[in-house]
């Protein structure tokens, strides 16, 4: 028998374009753009040192109950305003509770509040971009429309009017904050959406009869990974500053719940006759702050050949 005899007439015909460009979308994983990148963070001093410092932060606030020498909310009002001592190395504030227990349950509130508030933004953040750059249209311009009117308040006296109609506390404070912050992600992923669309495995898809939710969440998202990691690395501490700033206005999180702002917010009028109580949680913000700040220039180096 020769070969080929038992092939039929369209087995004989070159693969069209989108057959072609099929196994492209399985050969280009988002996850080896990860990898590839990690290596390059990993060469980055910067980055390691950020992110090993970020680490210690997290693990400090899921171990504060372990870690904290008191109880952060116990008060012992004859030893108020104490400076370090080996029971207390950081002092006590205005009522007597031991400060370095409650910056270790204030760096809980601060993460948390970045963390939660920058999950609720890249979530509303990719949804409204990735829509906006795929359908386009009327939909691109309504979006485009939203992000703009979003964009042209001033972020901290909206965030005020958002918190005062809301009513200050922390869970009102994670959607304040994720629904005001979602716009940067927006615009970021809109542009990453048009340039990856035209790419040959999101055609090949589309020719295939994909639908637009799964082009988006199977093909779109994993590609579009890089852009949201280095959005949320920079979100993050911008969250972490307007939370501080928020409850140093009294419009964020409440006493007695420790918060880095709240802290600084209490130990204004102290902050001559007890230095260590005014100067700790200033002192954790600007380090957390930093931190994730260095961290997201390290990441957006690193990420940069699939950023465009």
């Amino acid at each position: 028998m020769t070969p080929g005899a038992n092939l039929l007439p369209h087995d004989l015909l070159p693969a069209s374009r989108e057959e072609r460009a099929a196994p492209e979308a399985v050969a280009r994983p988002a996850t080896s753009h990860l990898s590839s990148s990690w290596r390059s963070l990993r060469r980055d001093p910067r980055g390691i040192a950020c992110l090993l410092l970020i680490a210690v932060l997290v693990a400090a606030a899921i171990l504060a109950p372990l870690l904290t020498p008191h109880d952060p909310y116990l008060q012992d009002l004859p030893n108020r305003l104490a400076g370090p001592s080996t029971m207390h190395p950081l002092g006590t504030d205005e009522l007597g509770r031991d400060v370095l227990s409650r910056l270790l349950y204030g760096c809980r509130v601060s993460l948390s509040v970045g963390l939660v508030s920058q999950s609720i933004a890249l979530t509303v953040g990719f949804a409204v971009g990735a829509c906006a750059g795929y359908l386009g249209g009327r939909i691109d311009a309504a979006a485009s429309f939203a992000i703009q009117v979003f964009s042209g308040f001033p972020f901290l006296l909206f965030a005020m009017v958002a918190m005062y109609v809301l009513g200050p506390g922390l869970q009102n404070l994670y959607v304040a904050l994720g629904l005001l912050m979602w716009t940067t992600t927006a615009r970021l992923v809109r542009a990453e959406v048009l340039r990856l669309r035209q790419e040959e495995y999101v055609l090949s898809c589309i020719a295939c009869g994909g639908s637009a939710p799964r082009v988006i969440l199977r093909h779109l998202l994993p590609n579009c990974a890089p852009t949201l990691i280095v959005s949320a690395t920079l979100g993050i501490p911008n969250a972490i500053l307007c939370e501080a700033t928020l409850s140093f206005l009294g419009l964020g999180v409440q006493p007695p719940l420790a918060s880095w702002g709240q802290m600084i917010a209490a130990a204004q009028p102290y902050i001559q006759s007890s230095t260590y109580y005014s100067l700790a949680p200033g002192i954790a913000i600007i380090v957390c702050v930093l931190a994730f700040n260095l961290l997201g220039d390290a990441l957006r180096d690193a990420l940069d050949p699939y950023l465009g």
